[in-house]
Order: C-alpha cells, then sequence, then structure tokens
C-alpha cells in the first residue's frame, strides 16, 4: 500500500504519523485482497483475515494493530480509536498466525456512515511483552507504538466498512 493512499484516506494523520512503508503487508478477508478503500460490509469480515507479512529474517518480529478511527461514528468518533484485533511476535516471513492473539478479533459492525479499518504493521525490538489494554474503546496507536518502543509503522492497509443496507458511497471528511 503506498503512503500516498495512506495520506488520502487521512490514515496518516488520523491514526499514523508520516512514514514510509518498507515491508509487505499483505490482508485478504475470503481470498479477497484489500486495497485502499475497499468496500466491505461486515459480512464479508466477519472471522478474522488471513494477513501476510513480509520481510525476509524470521528473527525479526512484528505487532499487528487493527482499529476503527470512526466509532461509533464518523461525524462524532467518540470511542476513536476502537481496538478490533491485536497480534504480537509474529515472524517476518509468515502470516499472523505465527504470532500471539493479545486481543481477539472482532468483526466490525459499524451503525452510521463509513467506518475506515486501519491495520498498522510494527517491527518489534525482539520478542517483547506488548499487555493488552483494558478496553477496546479509545485505544491510541500512536501512544501504543510509542509506550511499547515500536517506532514509525513499516505498514499499513485499510477498507472501508458500513452496514449492509448502507449505500455504496466514498467516505467524506
Amino acid at each position: 500500500m503506498s503512503r500516498d493512499s495512506l495520506v488520502f484516506g487521512q490514515i496518516i494523520g488520523d491514526v499514523l504519523p508520516l512514514f514510509n512503508p518498507s515491508v509487505s503487508l499483505r490482508v485478504m478477508y475470503n481470498n479477497r485482497q484489500v486495497f485502499t478503500g475497499t468496500d466491505l460490509k461486515p459480512s464479508a469480515v466477519v472471522n478474522k483475515p488471513r494477513v501476510e507479512i513480509g520481510g525476509d529474517d524470521r528473527r525479526v518480529f512484528y505487532t499487528l494493530v487493527m482499529v476503527d478511527p470512526d466509532a461509533p461514528n464518523p461525524s462524532n468518533p467518540t470511542l476513536k480509536e476502537y481496538l478490533h484485533w491485536l497480534v504480537t511476535d509474529i515472524p517476518a516471513t509468515t502470516d499472523v498466525s505465527f504470532g500471539q492473539e493479545m486481543v481477539c478479533y472482532e468483526s466490525p459492525q459499524p451503525h452510521f456512515g463509513i467506518h475506515r479499518m486501519v491495520f498498522a504493521l510494527f517491527q518489534q525490538i525482539g520478542r517483547q511483552t506488548v499487555s493488552a489494554p483494558p478496553v477496546r474503546s479509545r485505544f491510541n496507536t500512536k501512544d501504543f507504538a510509542l509506550h511499547h518502543n515500536l517506532g514509525v509503522p513499516m505498514a499499513a492497509a485499510f477498507f472501508n466498512c458500513q452496514r449492509e443496507g448502507g449505500t455504496g458511497g466514498r467516505r467524506l471528511r
């Protein structure tokens, strides 16, 4: 995913600091790859996605965070960022199933508006203890990365999600 698409989708700024993607990150729901701004309904994201991580050294470990910065409503995101998934100790060149799930996957169920679902991948300094937050709401990806010395993201991806009966319009900000 290019940095420009993350800037255009306001992922950089709202959720992540400015960074240059340096590792491949591939997110797939039901064998459908998530591309910038892909529109997915809640029924398509019930089960956790397959997430593949690039890299060339299995001694390098990553942390994956999935958040909704638009909860509960993009016009009034009082619960932002809502944490949907947290996986740590993911070896490079594998998928997240080899990592440690710290917060289990919770499928997106937006009720109002179009929500951005953001995946952020951080490189760890070796294997490390990452504590799960006490609640999912009001998570802050930037603060989390700072607290755990994760630095800037190595990669990110996002898709748009809205309720089943929602129209297919673009997300406005």
